[in-house]
């Protein structure tokens, strides 16, 4: 059992000389493991060892006070998957395992000093980190961001960083792998730049990479300024109804029915491709999406209008709704990304699908005025309010919601939402006559 505990680590002080200054002190664990305190008050693990007949004193790394209450109290070690001889600081339980690891290679008649190294001198290419990153990081992702994360980097950045080493990245070599889309893409090339940066963070944090990350300002004066703006174009409201009207007298082809489907819900793109009949409830009136499917990561349930359920009726009957709502040309597989823009081509259309959701949330606010703006951005599955107000909201307005939504169907296609109430009409006037 060492001499040393975490609270006497956490309280060494330096010592004091004759002329009342601090001194540099040491502290005895055990088993040549010493702790070192210098007069600055910093503190460092050292091990004393026997190499070749001859003493060697080791520095094993800073003490890290924090990772021992981490130790102490169970919470979670954001670097418990870091080898231990590529941490620069160490709680005293860890300082203790490096140190028996160093001592057990010196007997064997190894340079411990060496083999301490070795593994920091291993440094991986950027397509090696990423794929290191991804592995390590994903766990703790949605599947659909891990995939993002991956796909993106190996298209946009492995061609020019991918063969070098992640402690010679800069500046300049971000810079010459964003240039190809940093106008054409972007939202994406935005997304590179930050998964770029968060490769190389976790590399310095694995030891591959001494320097620090080079410096934001350095990136955005070496890139031309990207096109203002970033919405969506998108179909003017007023013109919805008409679209719409068009493409229901053409034939009912999965993508032109997934677009329509989309417009009445206001989704997305993508959760309208890979929606499953699984996750329908139509005599709620109800699509319940969970976190995987969603953009935000968080579950939303979506209303379901009259028109939008007239559109699910026609994709299949009852004995057939299982698996994918919208499937592709092959078995088993969604529409692809593209196929919901063509329909939009072909009807002489340069908007964006995602632009009906601009469209939708213009129409809200021109002509709902008495629908309060967070039941529109909530039916957008959009965060709403500040953490605190979030914290505060217990219901996800589901009732207002659903009117809002109602009123969208009857604006977009009214032709396929219920007339119900000129129905009732005609039997009041029916039971007035009698």
């Amino acid at each position: 059992m060492g001499k040393l505990t975490s609270t006497k680590v956490r309280n060494t002080r330096p010592g004091t000389g004759a002329d009342g200054k601090p001194t540099k002190a040491i502290f005895q664990d055990g088993d040549g493991l010493f702790l070192l305190v210098k007069p600055s008050g910093a503190r460092f693990w050292m091990l004393r060892v026997q190499v070749g007949g001859k003493r060697r004193d080791i520095g094993l790394g800073a003490v890290d006070v924090d990772r021992a209450a981490h130790e102490a109290f169970g919470d979670h070690d954001p670097v418990a998957d870091t080898s231990l001889m590529l941490r620069k600081s160490l709680s005293l339980a860890e300082a203790r395992k490096k140190a028996a690891a160093l001592r057990e290679l010196a007997k064997a008649g190894a340079n411990p000093v060496a083999e301490r190294d070795k593994e920091r001198r291993a440094i991986p290419t950027f397509a090696e980190a990423v794929k290191t990153a991804h592995q390590a990081l994903s766990s703790g992702w949605a599947a659909r961001t891990a995939d993002a994360f991956k796909a993106s980097l190996v298209e946009h950045a492995n061609p020019k960083l991918g063969a070098m080493k992640v402690d010679t990245i800069g500046a300049a070599d971000i810079i010459n792998a964003l240039a190809p889309i940093w106008t054409d893409k972007p939202v994406m090339a935005r997304k590179v730049r930050a998964r770029i940066m968060q490769v190389l963070a976790f590399a310095k944090a694995r030891g591959w990479r001494t320097d620090s990350l080079p410096d934001a300002r350095e990136l955005r004066t070496g890139l031309s300024k990207q096109p203002r703006g970033g919405n969506f174009a998108a179909v003017p409201f007023v013109d919805v109804p008409d679209f719409v009207a068009d493409q229901l007298v053409k034939d009912q082809v999965t993508s032109r029915l997934a677009l329509l489907f989309a417009i009445l819900t206001s989704a997305r793109s993508g959760e309208v491709r890979l929606a499953t009949w699984d996750k329908i409830d139509l005599e709620g009136r109800t699509w319940a999406r969970t976190a995987d499917d969603m953009k935000s990561d968080v579950a939303h349930v979506a209303t379901l209008n009259d028109a939008a359920i007239a559109i699910l009726e026609r994709m299949a009957p009852k004995e057939q709704r299982e698996g994918l709502i919208f499937p592709g040309s092959k078995p088993g597989k969604p529409l692809s990304d593209m196929s919901l823009s063509k329909v939009l081509r072909l009807a002489g259309r340069t908007e964006t699908v995602h632009g009906f959701r601009s469209a939708f949330r213009d129409w809200a606010a021109e002509k709902m005025p008495t629908i309060p703006a967070m039941v529109a951005e909530m039916a957008l599955a959009h965060r709403v309010g500040s953490a605190t107000e979030q914290a505060y909201l217990r219901t996800d307005l589901r009732d207002m919601r659903r009117a809002l939504m109602d009123a969208w169907g009857r604006h977009v296609a009214p032709s396929l939402c219920d007339a119900a109430g000129n129905v009732v009409s005609m039997n009041a006037d029916k039971r007035a006559v009698a």
